[in-house]
Order: structure tokens, then sequence, then C-alpha cells
């Protein structure tokens, strides 16, 4: 009876895996159409998508330390995604205090703790296990675009122009901080399990995240992107909410189609990211 039950499960992804790129692009959208449809209508407010967004993404986390405390490996991690973490955590962190404090800015902090402890795990404490060689992803190659683009497309607001470019730069480095990561993985082609529920948590997380500003903009018939301010600004904001989340969309789906698959690793083809 298991087995019949995974049988149509089974036939279904194997025919998505054979369709063509831009076939495979319109059911993802379409699957997120669909997502997106459903939260509207369990979801009364919209708010408790981006707490839910939080949670998720600090449940990865403990995932994440269970596997540097419990298994003393670091094997199959990016520091690089996590240094990257760190740096827009803290530039977020201050532009909270200098323009908006909330209870955001006391969960930021919380994470920027774990992730600076996950940091100081794999360069000191697990070093030894840590595949430097996979993690090969220059840093600079994603900062430096969006320390660019941050400087000539940054929020309106009276705050002062430095604390604008830096609130603009964290929010185009979070949507990219997790490609050396996604380096790692397609370097190794094997995703043990914890890293792999870890990331995936990012992936729900962060669509999630997507869905809370999605909505909002629907609810509000687009009004919201004017409170944001004018210019390319808000637009980019919903644009660097929706690129966080197809980055790992490709993942997810190897994932999901793993765990139906009874396998208890991630087996990723070439070209997945």
């Amino acid at each position: 009876m298991k087995g019949n039950n995974k049988r149509p499960i089974y036939a279904v992804t194997t025919w998505v895996r054979r369709q063509p790129p831009k076939t495979k692009a319109f059911l993802a959208l379409l699957s997120a159409i669909a997502a997106l449809v459903f939260l509207r209508m369990v979801v009364n407010d919209h708010d408790n998508l981006f707490v839910a967004a939080e949670a998720v993404h600090a449940l990865g986390i403990s995932l994440l330390i269970y596997k540097l405390t419990k298994d003393k490996t670091c094997a199959g991690l990016s520091l690089k995604s996590q240094e990257l973490t760190a740096l827009f955590l803290a530039v977020r962190l201050y532009c909270s205090f200098v323009m908006e404090y909330d209870i955001h800015t006391i969960l930021d902090l919380a994470t920027l703790v774990t992730t600076l402890w996950v940091i100081y795990m794999i360069r000191f404490k697990l070093k030894s296990t840590y595949m430097d060689d996979k993690d090969n992803l220059a840093i600079y190659l994603v900062v430096a675009p969006c320390a660019v683009v941050s400087f000539f497309i940054h929020p309106t607001t009276r705050n002062s122009i430095v604390n604008r470019i830096l609130w603009a730069f964290c929010v185009y480095l979070e949507a990219v901080s997790v490609l050396p990561q996604l380096r790692v993985m397609q370097n190794t082609k094997i995703v043990e399990p914890i890293t792999a529920h870890y990331v995936f948590a990012l992936g729900v997380a962060r669509f999630l995240s997507c869905a809370h500003w999605v909505l909002q903009v629907i609810d509000t018939r687009g009004r919201l992107l004017v409170v944001l301010g004018y210019g390319l600004w808000p637009s980019m904001v919903l644009i660097s909410e929706i690129v966080q989340t197809f980055i790992l969309a490709d993942f997810c789906y190897y994932y999901v189609k793993s765990i139906i698959g009874g396998q208890l690793v991630v087996r990723l083809p070439s070209g997945v990211v």
C-alpha cells in the first residue's frame, strides 16, 4: 500500500524532471501562484507570514547548531554564506537602531549572535572538516554588485544618505547571500540530511517573506509601494524578495523529490545552481 501511494507522486516528479527548462519554470510559477492564493485564503493577518518566516529561519539555524555540536563536522557548509549573512544582519541591525527600531530588531540580533557562533565553530573549532576547496565563490562577486546597486537605488526617506544606502545594501545582500552555499552543494553534488534541512528551511522562510510582501502589495492595491518611496526603490524591494525565493526554488524541488523517494541525502544533477 505504501508503495502504491508513492507511485503517483513518483510518476509526477519523473514527468516534471523530464520537462524542458522553460516548462519547469512555468510549472514553478504556477505552483508559487497557487501557494500565494492558498496563503491569502487561510492567513488573515499577513504580518503573521513575516513572523512565520523568521520562525522557520530560526528552526533552520537550530538544525545547523545541532549538526555542529552533535556531529562535530561542518562538511558541506559554506563559511562564506554565513559571513555574508552576518554582514547583512549587522548592517540591518545598525539601520534598525537609527531608522525603525522594533521587535524585528531583537529577532535580528538573536539571529546575528547565532550566526557568529556558527562562523566561530567553522573557522576555529571544526576547521579541519571545512571544505575550503568547495567553498570557492569569491565574496567580492556577491558584495560588490550589491554595493554598486545600493549606491544608485536606495530609499527616499529623510534619513541620511549613508543610512539609506546601507539599508538598500542589506536588502540586496540578503537576497543573494545563499549563493556560496549553493556553490558548495553544486560542487559536492550530494547534500547530507541536516544541511539539506537547513537550506530547505531557508527556502521556505524566504518564500513566506516574499509572500508577505506580495500579498501586502495586492491587498493595498499597490499603495504599499508608494509608502516605501518613489523611483526604482519600491520595485527593487519586491524584486529582491522574489529573487531570493527563486534562487532556492530548484534546490527545494530536489529536496522534496528526495524526501518523497525516501532518500536520506539530496543528490543534485549538474547545472542546478
